[in-house]
Parts: structure tokens; sequence; C-alpha cells
């Protein structure tokens, strides 16, 4: 199995999108930041996550699967597995 990265949780609850490939498998991963003033509420946050198979960028292509992960280390670690399990 690929071991596929992905950045720090930090980097998540800067708002940052991030996009990777193993193959032709391709993901996109969205994060939903809650912001309690100016810190993010960790609890209410989330991350979002789609994957598509094939040559093409994100926006001319048929999303195969999606779903969001709590805005965690723990979420992060789903996350990464559940990408894992559908390249």
């Amino acid at each position: 199995m690929a071991d596929l990265f992905l950045p720090t949780l930090h980097t998540f609850a800067m708002n940052n999108i991030f996009t990777g490939s193993c193959g032709d498998f391709r993901f996109r991963i969205k994060p939903n930041v809650v912001k309690n003033g100016k810190e993010v509420n960790m609890e209410e946050s989330s991350i979002f996550a789609q994957f598509w198979h094939g040559p093409f960028c994100y926006e001319k292509s048929q999303m195969e699967g999606e779903n969001t992960f709590p805005m965690s280390e723990e979420g992060r670690t789903a996350l990464k597995t559940w990408l894992e399990e559908n390249i």
C-alpha cells in the first residue's frame, strides 16, 4: 500500500486546501474552520475530503467518494486511512 503524504493538522487549521495524488488516484482536502474570535475552535471545525481516479484535475473530474472528519490528530489519521483504503 502506498503511503500518502498529508500535511500537519496546523496546515488545515490555517484553512489551507490540499490536493495530492498517488498514481491515478487523486484527492482534495478542504478544511471547514470555525473560529472563536482569533482562535480556531478545533471541536467545531472539520476536514472535508474528496477523491477520484484519472488524469484530470478536480474541476474536470467526477468525484467517487467524499467524507468529513473531525479537526483533530485522530481525524487526520482516520482521513489518511480512508484515502489509502480507496487507492
